[in-house]
């Protein structure tokens, strides 16, 4: 019997999973389905009836996307350290009942940036803009990859520095607001975890932070040259990316954590990338 696998969000029709994970599939030769649920914003509990219906009916597993990111991590039985440090989780999946609870965004992050990319980030000195969910996701596997600094900006210098005390345990971090960037120099990563890209404004970020030699990451994928990653380019930044390889790898830590096994990706980023230029 095919196992069914599922991606929820509203809206849900720009989604790129069911094409990610049917091609996942196919080259791994998995019995799946995945398919794409445009789940109901209200009322309240009818987003977790929904998911609840999903897995009564049989269903494996599930990838959720905005808005219930929040939701999802609610109604979980058991959640990583990950995905308690985001207040967030991207994936799912269901077994004796019981839902189990996943963020695979950081770790598709870093492997992005240190593998497709050839960026370790040890000892290296990276800046992550924006205190959201989505640098909430980031922070663990950012410092298990061994970085000299690891600084958090946001327009909220408290949001930033309430983040900073959360994983204090876990390594040393900065927090700081955008207008002390100009003292702290150049940074040899810049990641853009903002939502700004997504409208189409730039974070107040100066270009002195970007090293010529080192990269500008931008979570947002598809948007072509954003104005943080043109403001990259011209600051001088060799290195430019957007999160469509982000999306690809965390994708397939859903696969490999619930079907055992680890799909290539090189193959799917390329299909998905369009030009930033």
């Amino acid at each position: 019997m095919t196992d069914q696998y599922a991606v929820i969000g509203n809206p849900i029709g720009h989604t790129k999973s069911p094409l990610i994970h049917g091609l996942f599939a196919e080259e791994t030769q998995q019995d799946m389905a995945y398919t794409a649920i445009e789940g109901p914003l209200e009322p309240e509990q009818a987003f977790a009836e929904r998911v609840r219906a999903f897995a009564l009916a049989g269903g494996k597993g599930m990838n959720v996307t905005a808005p219930f990111k929040l939701k999802a991590f609610a109604m979980a039985d058991e959640r990583s350290e990950r995905a308690e440090l985001a207040g967030a989780v991207n994936a799912m999946k269901f077994e004796g009942g019981r839902i189990i609870a996943e963020n695979f965004d950081g770790i598709g992050l870093v492997r992005d940036i240190e593998v497709n990319l050839g960026l370790p980030m040890a000892g290296k000195r990276v800046l992550l803009l924006g205190a959201g969910g989505a640098a909430r996701g980031a922070l663990l596997p950012f410092l298990a990859a061994r970085p000299e600094s690891l600084v958090i900006a946001n327009r909220n210098v408290a949001k930033a520095r309430d983040l900073a005390a959360q994983v204090g345990a876990h390594g040393a971090l900065h927090a700081c607001g955008y207008g002390d960037l100009q003292a702290l120099g150049r940074f040899d990563l810049v990641v853009n975890a903002t939502s700004a890209s997504l409208s189409g404004d730039l974070p107040p970020v100066p270009p002195s932070v970007f090293s010529p030699e080192g990269a500008a990451y931008e979570l947002a994928y598809g948007k072509r040259l954003t104005p943080f990653l043109r403001l990259a380019r011209n600051a001088g930044v060799f290195t430019i990316a957007d999160g469509v390889g982000m999306l690809v790898e965390q994708a397939a830590e859903a696969f490999d954590w619930w079907r055992g096994v680890r799909p290539a990706t090189r193959a799917v980023i390329e299909r998905l990338t369009v030009p930033l230029e």
